[in-house]
C-alpha cells in the first residue's frame, strides 16, 4: 500500500507543513499539491464543498506527492468512511469532546477488529495500491480537532484514545471556548497557555499535535515550538492575499490621471 509519509513523519516525531483547500475545483487543487506541500486538507465542514467534490478534487490532488486529507463536516461515521473510500488518507474531525467520541470517530476509521468501518474502498484502493484492505488501518490518520470548553475538560482521555493518530487545534473555537473573542485573541495570555496545555498533554501521552493558522508568521512559531503538522494557509485566502496585493501596488504605479480640458 501507498505510504501516508505525512503520519510516518509524524511517528517519528518529524514536522509536516500542509495547506487548506476551500475551492471546490480540481483546477486549484491540482495546482497546490504542485507546490510542494506535505499533506493538503479539503474542508467539508467550512469550506464551500460537498462530497461531491471529492471525485474531483482528491484524483487532483494524487498527481503529486501530498498526502490528500478531509476534514469532515462532523463526527458522523458515514461521513468518515466515505471520505475515506473516495480516497482520503485522513481524516480531521472537528469538535471532538470526550473519549467516547474520539472512540467513534477511530472505529470509522479502521476496519475489523479494530473497528466497524464498511469494506468498501472504492477509489482509495486504486489510489492506495495493492495490500490496501491489509495495511489501511495502519495508514489512515485519524486526527481529532479539540476546540471545545468539554474536549478541555477530557483533554488527558482523548489524548489517550487507543488509536487515535493525533490531535489538531482549532484556535478560533478555542478562544470562544475559553470565553474570548475568536480569531482576534491568539495572542491573549489565556489563549497561549491553553495552546500550551495541549501541545504538552499531547507530548506526554506521545501523540502528534497540529495546529491551524492563516500566516507564515504563526506557522513558524508553531514549528519553532515543536508542532508536528501546520497549516500555512488556505487556497482562497493565499488568492486573495495575493491579488489584493499586487493589485493595490498596481495601482500605486499607475501614471497620472491625465488632465481634463474644457471646451
Amino acid at each position: 500500500m501507498r505510504e501516508n509519509t505525512a503520519l510516518t513523519a509524524w511517528r517519528e516525531g518529524g514536522q509536516t507543513i500542509g495547506a487548506w483547500l476551500s475551492i471546490g475545483n480540481a483546477y486549484t487543487a491540482e495546482t497546490m499539491a504542485g507546490m510542494g506541500f506535505d499533506w493538503l486538507c479539503v474542508d467539508l465542514q467550512h469550506g464551500m464543498l460537498s462530497y461531491d467534490d471529492l471525485k474531483y478534487m482528491l484524483p487532483a490532488i494524487s498527481t503529486r506527492e501530498s498526502i490528500p486529507i478531509v476534514r469532515v463536516p462532523w463526527n458522523e461515521p458515514y461521513e468518515i468512511m466515505k471520505a475515506l473510500d473516495a480516497g482520503a488518507y485522513g481524516v480531521i474531525v472537528p469538535m471532538v469532546n470526550n473519549r467516547e467520541e474520539a472512540l467513534q470517530a477511530v472505529s470509522a476509521c479502521r476496519y475489523p477488529p479494530d473497528g466497524g468501518r464498511s469494506f468498501g474502498p472504492i477509489r482509495a484502493a486504486m489510489y492506495g495500491g495493492r495490500g490496501y484492505a491489509s495495511e489501511a488501518n495502519s495508514q489512515i490518520a485519524c486526527i481529532a480537532m479539540v476546540e471545545t470548553a468539554e474536549a478541555l475538560d477530557n483533554l488527558d482521555e482523548i489524548a489517550t484514545t487507543p488509536g487515535l493518530d493525533a490531535i489538531y487545534i482549532g484556535p478560533s473555537d478555542l478562544a470562544y471556548a475559553i470565553g474570548l473573542n475568536g480569531p482576534g485573541d491568539f495572542e491573549n495570555p489565556k489563549h497561549i497557555e491553553t495552546v500550551n496545555l495541549i501541545y504538552e498533554t499531547c507530548r506526554k501521552h506521545g501523540l502528534a499535535v497540529g495546529m491551524h493558522t492563516g500566516s507564515l508568521a504563526y506557522t513558524q512559531r508553531y514549528l519553532e515550538q515543536g508542532f508536528n503538522f501546520v497549516t500555512l494557509g488556505t487556497d482562497s485566502a493565499f488568492m486573495a492575499r495575493t491579488a489584493g496585493s499586487e493589485l493595490s501596488q498596481a495601482k500605486e504605479t499607475k501614471a497620472a490621471e491625465p488632465e481634463k480640458t474644457g471646451y
